[in-house]
């Protein structure tokens, strides 16, 4: 059974930086992608960051320059390192995995950046 374990969420000052992490258990085979999304609020969940088993990667607009994505394809881990955050990277992130034909998410961690 797959299972994504997050952590990583918390609170930070504007400008400041979080590192989320999320690891997938129950994988046999190379999974095809690992991301991250976002809901804030109010609003419908987001696309933040995702990267291929082969290293590709993508961005939304709001974080390029700002969050990298990173994975280790050994612990089957991704990594979302998040630098000068604003107050409105305010969310639950949720880790996503691209798995044979399917979707899996994690739980969600919660960020929050103050002002």
């Amino acid at each position: 059974q797959v299972h994504l374990l997050e952590s990583g969420g918390g609170l930070v000052q504007a400008g400041g930086s979080l590192r989320l992490s999320c690891a997938a258990s129950g994988i046999i085979f190379s999974f095809n992608a690992m991301g991250w999304f976002r809901q804030a609020p109010g609003k419908q969940r987001e696309l933040v960051a995702t990267i291929t088993s082969g290293g590709t990667t993508s961005y939304a607009d709001s974080v390029k320059g700002r969050f990298t994505i990173s994975g280790d394809n050994a612990k089957n881990t991704v990594y979302l390192q998040m630098n000068s955050l604003k107050p409105e990277d305010t969310a639950v992130y949720y880790c996503n995995l691209e798995y044979t034909s399917l979707a899996y998410w994690g739980q969600g961690t919660q960020v929050t950046v103050s002002s």
